[in-house]
C-alpha cells in the first residue's frame, strides 16, 4: 500500500460519520478537533495564569494574594471560554443549555445546591479579592492562615499547622474578620488582676512602662492601660499593645504577660488570687468553748448479779 492510498484511507476514516448530536454529524476529525481545542485550552490557560502571575508581581504594588486571585481568575475565564468554543464545535448549542437552565436547575437543584453555592462563591471570593492567600482569618474561634482558595473550598491553616478545607458558601454568607484586608495591625490584650492594698498609680505606670521595652510592639501606637473592673478579689487592668503580627500573637502575649510578671516582682505588685474571708460570730464561739470543756459522762457498766455467775 502507498503512501497515497493509506493517506486516502486515513482521510474516509476522519470523515466518516460516527453519530448526531444536534443535527451535526460528528466525525473522527471533529473529535480530534474538540479534544486539541481542549488540551489547547488548558495549556493556554495556565500559560496565561503563570505570565500574569510574573507580570503583576515584577511590575506592580500587588500583594502574592492579589496576584494568584487575578491570575486563577484569568484561568477561569479562558478555560470557561475554550471548553464553551469545543463544545460547540461538536454540535452542542451552548445557548439552547442556557436556556433551559431553569428547567435544569428545577431538576437537580436540590442535588447540587451546595456544589453550586460553593462555585459561586468561589467566583465571588476570587473577585472581589476580600480574601487572599496569605491572609489571616478568625473563623469560628480559631485563628487561620490562608493557604489556597479553589473553586469549591478554600485551604486554610491553624496555628497547630492543620490543614482545614472550608466550602467558600461558608466565607461568603458568614461573618468572618480578616486580621490583614487593609493592613497587619493587630490590637493584643492581656488582662491582670492584683490586689486592693496595691499603689493603682504604680500599677499603671509600671504597665505602662513594660509594654514599652517590648521590641515586637508597633511604636507608631502607643500602649494602652485601662482599669476594667473592681473584682471580688482584684482590681483587673486591661492592657493592649499593638502589633503587626497577628500570626504570633500567642506567643506576643505570652511575652507580654512574663514582663508584667517580672516588673511586678521588682515593683513589689501583688498580682491577685481569689481569697474568701471567713467571720465567727463571737458569742458562737463562746459557746463552743464552753461546750468543749465540759466533762463528759461516761455509762458505768452493769454490776453482775450472783445468779449470772
Amino acid at each position: 500500500m502507498s503512501w497515497k492510498d493509506a493517506l486516502t484511507q486515513a482521510r474516509a476514516a476522519l470523515t466518516t460519520e460516527l453519530f448526531t448530536i444536534a443535527g451535526t454529524a460528528i466525525t473522527g476529525a471533529t473529535l480530534l478537533t474538540f479534544l486539541a481545542i481542549v488540551l489547547a485550552t488548558f495549556w493556554i490557560a495556565g500559560l496565561l495564569q503563570r505570565m500574569v502571575e510574573r507580570l503583576l508581581s515584577r511590575h506592580s504594588n500587588q500583594d502574592e494574594g492579589n496576584v494568584g486571585a487575578i491570575s486563577r481568575l484569568l484561568r477561569y475565564v479562558v478555560l470557561v471560554l475554550g471548553l464553551g468554543v469545543a463544545f460547540h464545535t461538536v454540535g452542542i448549542n451552548l445557548n439552547a443549555l442556557f436556556a433551559a437552565g431553569a428547567l435544569f436547575a428545577v431538576a437537580i437543584g436540590f442535588a447540587m445546591q451546595n456544589i453550586v453555592a460553593n462555585f459561586v462563591s468561589g467566583v465571588i471570593l476570587l473577585g472581589e479579592r476580600a480574601i487572599k492567600p496569605g491572609d489571616i482569618l478568625a473563623f469560628e474561634d480559631r485563628m487561620v492562615r490562608v493557604t489556597d482558595i479553589g473553586i469549591r473550598a478554600t485551604k486554610v491553616r491553624t496555628l497547630n499547622h492543620e490543614d482545614l478545607l472550608i466550602p467558600n458558601s461558608q466565607l461568603v454568607q458568614s461573618t468572618v474578620k480578616n486580621h490583614t484586608m487593609d493592613d497587619r495591625l493587630y490590637r493584643l490584650r492581656v488582662m491582670v488582676g492584683v490586689s486592693y492594698e496595691s499603689d493603682l498609680r504604680l500599677v499603671k505606670k509600671t504597665l505602662i512602662e513594660t509594654c514599652e521595652t517590648l521590641e515586637w510592639r508597633y511604636k507608631a501606637r502607643q500602649p494602652v492601660v485601662l482599669l476594667d473592673d473592681f473584682a471580688s478579689s482584684s482590681v483587673n487592668f486591661e492592657v493592649s499593645v499593638w502589633t503587626e503580627d497577628p500570626w504570633g500573637s500567642r506567643r506576643s502575649g505570652s511575652d507580654l504577660r512574663e514582663a508584667i510578671w517580672w516588673a511586678f516582682e521588682e515593683a513589689n505588685i501583688t498580682i491577685a488570687f481569689p481569697q474568701v474571708d471567713v467571720h465567727f460570730d463571737h458569742h458562737q464561739l463562746q459557746q463552743l468553748a464552753a461546750g468543749a470543756g465540759r466533762p463528759q459522762e461516761t455509762e458505768s457498766a452493769p454490776t453482775p448479779r450472783p445468779e449470772d455467775g
